[in-house]
């Protein structure tokens, strides 16, 4: 069993930077997947980006490419996403999960285990 805790969000004006840390419990994380997913009101629920269970391949939709950044730290358990350039666009509920094979995905359904989600605002 994994439980995740994000923690990091919070209001930005557009062009700033936040950082997103995702904690999780459990001694199997190092061997998981990890990925970032977000929703924003009355969207579905989208791909963000993902890192192996060794951070040697990473991920990211086309629409944070080049301004996110995904990493992890096994040794204290944690997963991060730096989000740099942020746009209103960006606003939503970001949600940390865990998926129980080395190898992430960019799908909801391959992942496991989800945290309860930090809300991120940018305003313009």
């Amino acid at each position: 069993q994994v439980q995740l805790v994000e923690s990091g969000g919070g209001l930005v004006q557009a062009g700033g930077s936040l950082r997103l840390s995702c904690a999780a419990s459990g001694r199997t994380f190092s061997r998981y997947a990890m990925g970032w997913f977000r929703q924003a009101p009355g969207k579905e629920r989208e791909f963000v980006a993902a890192i192996s269970w060794s951070g040697g391949s990473t991920g990211y939709a086309d629409s944070v490419k080049g301004r996110f950044t995904i990493s992890r730290d096994n040794a204290k358990n944690t997963g991060s996403l730096q989000m740099n350039s942020l746009k209103p666009e960006d606003t939503a509920v970001y949600y940390c999960a865990a998926r129980t094979r080395p190898v992430y995905s960019s799908y909801m359904r391959d992942y496991d285990y989800w945290g309860q989600g930090t809300q991120v605002t940018v305003s313009s």
